[in-house]
Order: C-alpha cells, then structure tokens, then sequence
C-alpha cells in the first residue's frame, strides 16, 4: 500500500496539472481561441489550426517536444544540427526544416504550380503595382524600428508580413528573428485571411466611384512559349540581380515550369497535392511549436500584431496610389482598384477587387486584371525578403 502511495505521489508531483505555469495556462486558452478562428471562422484554416495545435502541444508541461534553448545554442553556434537530432523532441525535429528553409521554399513550389501568370505577361505594367504594394513592407519596417524600438533584424521580420505572403514571412523571420516566429506567422495568416475586411474601406476611401466603375479592355492571349520561358528568364534575371533569393524564387519558378511546360503533370500535381499538403502539416505545426509562453506573452507580441495590421494597409495604399497614377496617365483606362491586389494573397486579393469593381459597377469584371499584380506581388515579396536577408542576414 506504501509503495502504491509513493508511487501516486511521484506521477501526482510530475503530472502536468501540477506543474503548469499560469503562462502556460494562458497560452493554451490561446491556443484554443486560434483553433476556433481556423475551425469554426475558417480563418487561413490550413495553416492556422497546425500552428494553434503546435503551439498548444509545446505549452503542454512536460511534454518536451520542442526546446528552444537548443535552438538558442544552435544560433550560437555551441550545439549542432546532429545534437539536436539526438536529444530534442519531435517538434525540435520538425522545426529543421523551418529553420533551414526547407518548407517555405517546397510551398513555394506548391504556389509556383497552382499560378497562372499569363495575366502578368499579358500586361507587363502590372509588375509595376506589385512593386508598389510592397510599400507596406518598408513602412512597417520603419516604424518598427524607428518608433518601436525593434532591433533591425527583426525590424525587417515583421515588416515582411506587408507582403501578405505566409511562407516568405517564415522563411525570413526563421534567419533573421526566430524567436518572433510564432506571434509573425500567426499575424500574417490571421490578416491574409481578413483581406476582405481589411481592404475594401481603403479602396474606397482612396479612389472615386468613377474609378472604380471604370471597365479596362480585355487581356491579349498568351503563348504557350511565353509562359514555359517566363519562370526561366525570371529565374536566371532575378537570382542573378540577388542571388539570397534564390530558394524562394527558384521553386516558384520550377514549380510554375511544371505547369506550364505540358511534360510534367504528374509532377506538377505532387507539388500542387500530395508534398503542398505533407508540408504544410510539418511548416504549420513547427512554427506553432515556437510560440512558447515565456517568449510569446510579451508586450513586443502586441506590438508585431498591431506593426502587421498597419502594414497590410500600407501596401493597400501603395498599390492604390499607383493604380490611380497610372489611371490618369492611361487616360481612364486602368481601374486603380486592380493595384490594391499588388498584395500576394492569391487569389484573394484579386477577388476583392473584382468584388469592389462590381460593386460599383455591375457589368465590371476585373479578375483577370487583377490578377496580374496579385502574382506579381508573390514575386514582389520573395523579392524583398531576399532583399531584406542580404542586408540584415549578416
């Protein structure tokens, strides 16, 4: 009976409800009021109930899945890979592949074979209003540096959520400030998810309702040749131009190459399905693991979320305000509203502006115009992520 005792005793004094912190408390009721925005309000789901659930398994006391002093080591410089390997936790394991670059990139590859970007090529000014809208990138790093005090690196982390790009987000925050991992991604997939919010007040505060009833001529046709040589010459222009880009680029473009070449259908749907979705699972639920009560339940947590909110609108904005230059240059021929889809949500940035052209005028039908910006912004802000890593990655 004494041994049955003790033995209650040992499994009582280790047992996780004894053992758990109200921060770890706190982050696990967070954990399940992100699990209810992905599953019940269908926000980003696919991404967004892997992170809540990573983030409520690594809060779990005792569970031991992910550490991040090992990764702290690891930066560092005193712990290694194979060490990490031997003694971490399953999640430790996962978050490999985050922290090399691994996931991002293969998404990339997913998005590079589900993207037309015949519309792009049809209308090559419409690179010029995915440029713009990566405005937002460089604002939210400036006042992230400059009125909160955010050091440059991770400055440069949270701007990049302006490119309303999921994967480029993780990819560079995971180099440059990975201990901001989990509160970045959680920022950037919640506001793509609300685009349809966040957008349509600006666009309509930014342009008349003679713009956005204006109807622009339909796209020319796009040769077959023209989209196999695209991602090529892109590849070989831009990774030249900055070589840090290159794992981000090169898999888009391989992946749109997969899909536009007609030789490789079987190929281009694995990227598309089975290996989108395998990594997807791995990205999501890794980057979850990171968000760590002691590091996440930080002021600088509410400052990331408020720093993402204001980039979204910066690049809206930017992507506005050239729509409307090139409106008055055209003649009234270009609708601005195609230029706020210069973000990289795809194709939901696009949709927006369909719906806002519609709205104003019902015979409008601005998808496809808006579509170039819109894969044009996916270029615009792997661009500026590897932009961003040469100068900060140092």
């Amino acid at each position: 009976m004494q041994h049955i005792l003790e033995t209650l005793g040992r499994l009582g004094s280790t047992s996780g409800f004894t053992t758990m912190t109200w921060q770890q408390a706190l982050m696990i009721v967070i954990a399940c009021v992100l699990l209810y925005l992905g599953l019940v309000k269908k926000f980003e789901p696919l991404l967004l109930v892997g992170i809540a659930f990573g983030a409520l398994l690594t809060n779990l006391p005792g569970s031991n899945m992910y550490h991040p002093e090992m990764w702290d080591a690891y930066i560092a410089g005193t712990m290694g890979v194979g060490q990490i390997i031997h003694e971490g936790g399953l999640l430790d394991i996962l978050y490999i592949g985050v922290k090399s670059g691994l996931y991002p990139s293969l998404i990339f590859m997913g998005v590079g074979a589900m993207t037309d970007f015949g519309p792009l090529i049809a209308n090559p000014k419409s690179l010029l209003l995915g440029a713009a809208a990566q405005f937002g990138i460089f604002a939210a790093f400036l006042m992230a540096l400059g009125i909160f005090g955010f050091e440059p690196n991770v400055a440069a982390s949270i701007g990049i959520i302006g490119g309303a790009d999921g994967p480029t987000a993780i990819w560079l925050t995971s180099k440059l400030a990975p201990n901001y991992l989990a509160p970045i991604a959680i920022a950037a997939y919640s506001y793509m998810a609300l685009i349809p919010l966040i957008q349509p007040p600006v666009m309509r505060l930014l342009t008349t309702k003679e713009e956005r009833e204006i109807k622009m001529e339909q796209l020319r046709p796009v040769s077959k040749t023209q989209k196999v040589l695209f991602p090529i010459i892109v590849t070989i222009f831009v990774c030249l131009l900055l070589p840090s880009v290159a794992p981000l680029l090169g898999c888009l473009m391989l992946g749109n190459l997969f899909k536009e070449c007609g030789l490789t259908d079987r190929l281009s749907d694995t990227a598309q399905n089975a290996l989108m979705n395998i990594v997807t699972i791995f990205l999501s639920t890794s980057v979850g693991a990171t968000a760590v009560a002691e590091r996440f339940l930080a002021p600088r947590t509410l400052f990331i979320i408020i720093l993402g909110l204001i980039a979204f609108e910066f690049a809206t904005i930017g992507g506005l305000l050239l729509g409307k230059l090139m409106c008055k240059l055209s003649g009234g021929k270009i609708n601005p509203l195609i230029g706020s889809a210069g973000v990289s949500a795809v194709p939901m940035a696009a949709r927006v502006s369909q719906l806002e052209g519609a709205r104003a005028n019902p015979s409008n039908f601005l998808l496809m115009h808006a579509m170039g910006p819109n894969v044009a912004g996916v270029i615009g802000s792997a661009v500026a992520a590897g932009f961003l890593l040469a100068v900060f990655g140092g």
